[in-house]
């Protein structure tokens, strides 16, 4: 199933977006969830993670700026990204994951993201 992303726009260094994925598929209440963005020419990057019990984690250069969240009744999962900067300018994605030790990685194919721009 691929999930698709939505929310994204064009703010100034210092403003917020929130932004949102549908993911439909029966399992998702046991799904765990990430989200990852892409800057031109480079990989997915994974920014945060959400298990099924609603556990989080997140990467250094969020953590403490970006929060995930998930709702299981409507299935999506939110990322509320504040203080952003130009750096944070990229195409962002969400998709199911699997744990292996500390790490998650990408379980599904990759669907729509979602641009975000960040002007100085």
């Amino acid at each position: 199933v691929q999930l698709q992303a939505s929310g994204g726009g064009f703010v100034q260094t210092g403003e917020s977006l929130t932004l949102s994925c549908v993911a439909p598929g029966s399992t998702f209440s046991s799904d765990d969830l990430a989200w990852y963005r892409r800057v031109s020419g480079k990989s997915h990057a994974i920014l945060a993670a959400i298990s099924s019990n609603g556990s989080t984690k997140y990467t250094d250069t969020v953590k403490g700026r970006f929060t995930i969240s998930r709702d299981n009744a409507k299935k999506t999962v939110d990322l509320q990204m504040n203080n952003l900067t130009p750096e944070d300018t990229a195409v962002y994605y969400c998709n199911t994951v699997f744990r292996l030790g500390s790490n998650y990685y990408p379980r599904g194919s990759w669907g729509r993201g979602t641009q975000v721009t960040v002007s100085s």
